[in-house]
């Protein structure tokens, strides 16, 4: 059931598959060398080299079926590689064991008790456990606190089946269910919180592309979908009001002291025309010193925040940069109501364009007088 849910899922990629399918087959192989080995005991027809054999297979896969846990954590972590050390020093000790009795002792009735080394398997397999436990815990911290419990759980409940079933004897066989019981809870963990962690890697892409990367303020895209949300409704709310708010002399600055002192303007801008609004409208960077922003608010309101704009800008002053000017225009849905939205905006730039071109004049009659 887990490998055709696996199979099933688009999501995970071919090596995930397989990583998956390969957990799986360790627990049913393990599980099947314990039945197996249960079955042997006491039949005399069973040939002693094959019960020695499925109960060294046993023996290295029971510890190898509790790491297989972690097998798709992939936190590559050195808890991690002291798991895989760990499995790698049982390996070798079960197979000298096959061939000296360490671990297994076969009676002359094919019932088979615990050898002299039977401790350094368990205290193995007891060091096993806790490494696997560190690495979950290293894993969950890849989480959020609040989603942590969970996979605590989870491993609890399998140290639980397997600690029940070494301490209380054969009549006991939990281990393998809980490991099921794990792996089943495994999956649906892995899946729900990769699911968690690919819809904070989109809001993070989200954040970054409807966000200015040098000011802070909303995008050009972010600009569009507004403006295609406003474009959609079949009326405009009467106190829209559009404000296109552009830098004077940017170019000259750029030309004179250089662009990172035209980036320190910019975001001056920004600062200023934030500062202004704060949460009453968006600001969007839309070009290069450009800025629209997009409000609700009545023509009272509309003057003051154009004039706490301009007593901003007046304020302002840079390391690089001293003065800020500001060309504004403003364009109002209640005082043009037969506009678009984009119609709106536009009426908002000739507004703009005006103050810009007064800006220059004015910067041009006096130096000619001076």
């Amino acid at each position: 059931m887990l490998c055709i849910l696996v199979s099933e899922n688009n999501r995970l990629s071919r090596k995930e598959k397989t990583l998956f399918y390969i957990t799986y087959a360790i627990v049913a192989l393990a599980s099947l060398m314990e039945w197996l080995g249960m079955q042997f005991n006491g039949d005399m027809s069973i040939p002693v080299w094959l019960f020695r054999l499925v109960k060294c297979a046993d023996y290295i896969l029971t510890p190898a079926a509790g790491a297989a846990l972690i097998v798709n954590l992939k936190t590559g972590s050195i808890w991690e590689k002291l798991v895989n050390g760990i499995l790698g020093v049982n390996l070798l000790f079960q197979i000298v064991s096959a061939f000296t009795g360490w671990m297994l002792v076969i009676d002359e009735k094919n019932h088979y008790s615990h050898g002299p080394l039977y401790p350094v398997y368990m205290s193995l397999y007891i060091i096993l456990i806790i490494f696997i436990a560190i690495e979950f815990i290293t894993y969950a911290k890849r989480f959020r606190k609040q989603n942590r419990l969970s996979l605590y759980a989870i491993i609890t409940l399998v140290l639980i089946c397997i600690m029940l079933q070494e301490l209380m004897g054969n009549e006991y066989r939990t281990a393998y269910i809980g490991l099921t019981l794990g792996m089943i809870m495994m999956f649906i963990y892995i899946m729900e919180f990769s699911q968690l962690s690919s819809d904070d890697t989109i809001q993070e892409q989200q954040i970054a592309i409807t966000t200015d990367a040098l000011t802070g303020v909303s995008s050009r895209y972010a600009f569009f979908a507004a403006t295609k949300v406003l474009d959609e409704k079949e009326k405009l709310p009467p106190d829209l009001t559009i404000f296109s708010i552009d830098i004077n002399g940017l170019k000259n600055v750029n030309d004179t002291l250089g662009h990172a002192a035209g980036d320190e303007l910019i975001c001056g801008a920004a600062n200023c025309i934030s500062s202004a609004f704060e949460k009453n409208g968006t600001c969007y960077r839309t070009g290069g010193d450009e800025f629209i922003v997009i409000t609700q608010m009545d023509s009272k309101q509309a003057l003051e925040a154009m004039d706490k704009l301009k007593q901003n800008a007046a304020n302002w002053h840079g390391k690089l940069v001293k003065e800020l000017y500001l060309a504004i225009g403003i364009a109002r849905a209640e005082d043009h109501p037969e506009l678009s939205a984009e119609k709106l905006m536009i009426k908002a730039d000739m507004a703009m364009y005006n103050e810009k071109d007064a800006f220059y004049r004015r910067a041009k009659i006096a130096s000619e007088q001076s």
